[in-house]
């Protein structure tokens, strides 16, 4: 069973930087798209960044230029490097894993709680 673990998360001041991590545990052999997506409050989730192993990305626009996916192939580590964050980047941040073997399935973390304050 694979687990993903969040962390990084915290309050910071608008302007400010934060970078998320995604630890995972398992059996991890070939995947799909690994990702960042976040809630805000009262919101539905929705996609920050997502990456394959071999670099390719894609950004939300609100992400693009400001927020960078990148990922840890030899332990299947995933970050978020984020700067000039907003208020609005105030959310839950969720990493998902699509895992195509061994054994298939699409896997979240809890989530790690960012704040920026004004």
């Amino acid at each position: 069973q694979v687990q993903l673990m969040e962390s990084g998360g915290g309050l910071v001041q608008a302007g400010g930087s934060l970078r998320l991590s995604c630890a995972a545990s398992g059996r991890i052999f070939r995947t799909g798209r690994l990702g960042w997506y976040r809630q805000a409050s009262g919101q539905q989730l929705e996609l920050v960044a997502t990456t394959t192993r071999d670099g390719n990305t894609d950004y939300a626009d609100f992400a693009e230029g400001r927020f960078t996916i990148s990922v840890d192939n030899t332990d299947n580590s995933l970050y978020l490097q984020m700067n000039m964050l907003k208020p609005e980047d105030t959310a839950v941040y969720k990493c998902n894993f699509q895992v195509r073997s061994p054994m298939p399935g699409s896997f979240w973390g809890p989530g790690t709680q960012v704040t920026v304050s004004s």
